[in-house]
């Protein structure tokens, strides 16, 4: 029996087979869940056919999660290919560019309130749409980068991820008492589309193999993968609120 048995999950994110939502989906059906991916407006047909490289066939569903229609309508499209899910995965991440690579000082709020809405406040929103089909409890885990530090180039990102994962502990509390736990795991750097569009990423990574005590591989998503995976499962069922750090052990070291 795999580790995700019977389990269905909802998993945002999948725009290329180089994304950590792809190798969390094809994980997740190696252990023995059922997917369903979410795609919007001209990356859906992207993520279609990304789709045919996972292991079994799987559903994509609309979701633009700044749409207030999208999200209300999650519900139902989801019903039409299963009655219930017991887990979600945030993988949804944006910030234009003008907010990001130095230009912390100058971003406009438009800019910022973007990254904000897209890169944070969607976790709840995420998480109030799809809270009626988890009436059995279940399992939401997002992606987020350590936002303890101020890190070179990330700027507004940075503060969005520190929104992000002040606002999976607020889920935690809010819905816990309905059985659903929230977790984020913290990944080291990893060269995804969404990394290498950041301005001036390799600042970011740069020495990251050679300060972690168990090293890095910035080319490989599976540990990170493995993790997600995990927290979907019914191995961590008393655990919620948590940032679980797949860096290598970077996290955890000094200067």
């Amino acid at each position: 029996m795999g580790l995700l048995e019977g389990k269905k999950l909802l998993v945002t994110g999948v725009l290329t087979d180089h994304s950590i939502a792809f190798h969390v989906a094809r994980l997740a059906q190696q252990e023995g869940a059922e997917v369903i991916l979410t795609s919007f407006g001209r990356q859906f047909r992207l993520t279609q056919a990304i789709a045919k490289r996972l292991p079994n066939p799987v559903s994509v569903i609309e979701l633009d999660v700044t749409s207030d229609e999208d999200l209300a309508a999650l519900e139902g499209r989801i019903r039409e290919h299963t009655d219930h899910i017991d887990g979600v995965v945030h993988s949804i991440g944006f910030a234009p560019q003008s907010v990001m690579g130095g230009n912390f000082l100058a971003a406009p709020w438009a800019d910022v309130a973007t990254a904000l809405e897209i890169s944070a406040f969607s976790l709840k929103s995420l998480a109030v749409a799809a809270k009626p089909l988890m009436s059995s409890g279940g399992s939401i885990v997002g992606l987020t980068f350590d936002a303890s530090f101020a890190w070179p180039v990330y700027d507004w990102m940075g503060v969005a991820k520190a929104a992000f994962e002040s606002t999976s502990r607020y889920l935690a509390r809010d819905l816990g008492p309905e059985g659903i736990r929230v977790n984020l795991v913290s990944a080291g750097p990893i060269r995804t589309t969404a990394a290498k569009s950041i301005p001036g990423f390799e600042k970011m990574e740069g020495g990251w193999p050679e300060r972690a005590p168990l090293g890095w591989d910035q080319t490989d998503p599976e540990p990170t993968a493995r993790a997600v995976a995990a927290l979907l499962s019914d191995w961590f069922p008393a655990t919620t609120g948590e940032i679980v750090h797949v860096d290598g052990g970077v996290h955890a070291m000094g200067l």
